[in-house]
């Protein structure tokens, strides 16, 4: 059985739809256990599966809107936060998934559970959609202001192992994302780490890409620093949000649009699943020592239960233990970290 800790109580729509996710993921796989970290009260009010299921009484929680990430997760112990974090880092479960404030995961994951031995900066690193339909994996995109060469190139690694083992594509290809696609440009960092992913043999290394390659291109991996990648991810998804608009004005806009929508509907609707980050679950934090998932401050229950689809996959998969493997003899300076 895989045993996954669930902070009950993060998100927007906490407990309700956590719960609620938590029993689609019970129905849909017969080899998880759930232990839900929070409000047994309040979680009993929606629980209704008994099988496979354990509560955590918890007093706490670490509000979205937190400040003060650090200073959260080291005083507030008793939240269904650190406690779920806390159950993995002792081996009661095997991988933790939260809907909670997103830095707070990242600092508590990194202070409970600790960093990977051979990684040096963790990452926040989302599927996003793909004209290919396969999705790729976009990191980082939140989780370090500024990287390393080095630190790209263990991102990179890991990635290309995530990419094998959870999207299952046999050989992944990795860009860098750029100002431009010529070998030398751009700033220091992607002029050391190009050569960097050139030069190491377990990286199918496209070279650089633009922004306006990001849903066309045919890489697996899409790799960057944090406040690069988060400003690209959410100019993705305003974009999106904004062409749907756009969209359903013009469909309304004459009797004409109305119609033919009607007869497009079933394509409409494929289209919005495409890009809909419920359908995905969540997004991966790579480099910590079990796996951890961040699903959508507002995701409902159906997001929910595919970001535990994701946290099970990790653990059925032994990612980590692979990732440990494939980083074996990549050495970094240790004075510049």
């Amino acid at each position: 059985m895989i045993k996954l800790a669930i902070d009950a109580m993060g998100g927007d729509n906490a407990p309700i739809e956590i719960v609620k996710g938590c029993e689609l993921a019970l129905e849909k796989y017969d080899d998880i256990e759930l232990v839900l970290y929070g409000d047994e009260t309040e979680i009993k009010k929606y629980l209704k599966a008994t099988s496979r299921v354990e509560i955590v009484h918890t007093t706490q929680v670490v509000d979205m809107g937190v400040k003060d990430p650090v200073s959260a997760i080291r005083n507030m112990k008793d939240s269904s936060l650190v406690r779920a974090l806390k159950g993995v880092k002792e081996g009661k479960e095997q991988a933790v998934v939260s809907a909670g404030p997103t830095q707070a995961l990242i600092v508590g994951a990194h202070l409970v559970i600790k960093r990977m031995d051979k990684m040096h900066r963790v990452a926040l690193a989302p599927i996003i959609p793909s004209l290919d339909k396969k999705g790729r994996i976009l990191l980082d995109v939140g989780a370090n202001i500024e990287l390393r060469p080095e630190h790209m190139l263990e991102l990179g690694i890991y990635a290309t192992v995530v990419a094998k083992s959870y999207l299952g594509i046999e050989n992944p290809s990795l860009a860098l994302m750029n100002i431009g696609t010529e070998e030398g440009k751009g700033r220091d960092l992607e002029k050391e780490t190009f050569n960097l992913l050139k030069a190491n043999p377990q990286i199918n290394f496209l070279g650089n890409i633009e922004g306006k390659e990001i849903m066309t291109t045919s890489a697996s991996i899409v790799l960057t620093d944090g406040y690069t990648g988060n400003v690209l991810m959410k100019t993705m998804e305003g974009t999106a949000k904004a062409m749907g608009g756009m969209l359903k004005e013009e469909i309304k806009s004459s009797l004409g649009g109305i119609i033919g929508a009607l007869f497009m509907k079933k394509a409409l609707n494929r289209f919005k699943k495409r890009m809909d980050a419920s359908e995905i679950g969540g997004a991966m934090i790579f480099g910590i020592n079990a796996p951890v998932i961040k699903a959508h401050g507002s995701s409902n229950a159906y997001a929910f239960s595919n970001a535990i689809k994701q946290a099970r996959t990790f653990v059925l998969n032994d990612i980590i233990g692979k990732v440990t493997e494939a980083l074996k003899d990549v050495e970094i300076e240790e004075s510049r970290d």
